[in-house]
């Protein structure tokens, strides 16, 4: 089924991306792979799990066998994200760098609107651990469940759960609200700016380590911060592919200047 078979509400339902790194146990795979297909979703992608759904995911999908026979698999984050114009990390933990904090709700809603105009994702951690810093370096937002504070750790399956509930009454609130004023226009419509994707974002976190080393800003063994907190500012500003090749301009430039001063002192 193509995006020109669903009716934009759906497109947009279609296009939200679960994606889980690293799970430990396949049946977590099947279970999400329901929750998800309970409430209308079906694209869901694996980050290096420990293995591929086997008949215990079939077991536990419990006639979601479809979703699970679409997943994807790949071996790092940004694989699985390349395409994606807005992604949302999931994770219970504290952090000590602090990351733009959505409630479920308001990442549901985010999600759908980005939606409507390509492909987004959530990330979801281990079952035993949640999501790295490195990994949630790779999202615009993270999203926490209000859970018990003495006990917030949620199952895989259960934490899914509720956030693909959340983006369904999301969905279903949408499409409310364009039946009783049938002349809006629909989102895609109001706000056609060309997103950088996460794979155009991380190559220009790379061309940015590279050039904040050879100007002399950063050093190779202590960039390592500096960089997840630039990373947490431009996905914060979420630019444009126009305005990341004005970026990347400048980072050209500045990484010229830098070799021809060191060419000029050399030869002094």
């Amino acid at each position: 089924m193509t995006d020109d078979d669903l009716s934009p509400g759906l497109t947009a339902l279609a296009r939200i991306r679960f994606v889980l790194v690293e799970t430990s146990l396949t049946g977590n795979q099947g279970a999400v792979a329901r929750a998800m297909k309970t409430m209308g979703l079906e694209q869901l992608a694996l980050v290096n799990p420990r293995h591929a759904p086997d008949a215990e995911a079939l077991a536990r999908a419990a006639g979601a066998d479809d979703i699970l026979q679409r997943t994807r698999i790949h071996d790092s984050l940004p694989g699985a994200l390349g395409d994606c114009r807005l992604v949302i990390g999931a994770s219970a933990r504290r952090r000590a760098i602090e990351w733009p904090l959505l409630s479920p709700a308001a990442a549901a809603r985010h999600l759908l609107e980005e939606a409507a105009r390509g492909p987004v994702a959530l990330v979801l951690g281990r079952e035993s651990s949640g999501l790295s810093n490195d990994e949630l370096a790779h999202c615009h937002y993270l999203t926490q469940i209000p859970a018990n504070p003495a006990f917030s750790s949620l199952n895989l399956a259960a934490a899914a759960q509720v956030f693909a509930y959340e983006i369904r009454q999301a969905w279903l609130a949408e499409n409310a609200a364009h039946d009783t004023a049938p002349d809006a226009p629909p989102t895609a419509a109001r706000e056609t700016l060309d997103t950088a994707s996460a794979e155009d974002m991380a190559g220009f976190f790379e061309h940015l380590r590279e050039t904040l080393i050879r100007v002399g800003f950063a050093k190779p063994e202590q960039s390592h911060k500096l960089l997840r907190r630039l990373r947490r500012l431009f996905n914060r500003a979420r630019p444009d592919r126009t305005e990341l090749n004005i970026l990347r301009g400048m980072l050209k430039a500045l990484g010229r200047a830098a070799d021809a001063d060191n060419t000029a002192a050399n030869n002094n």
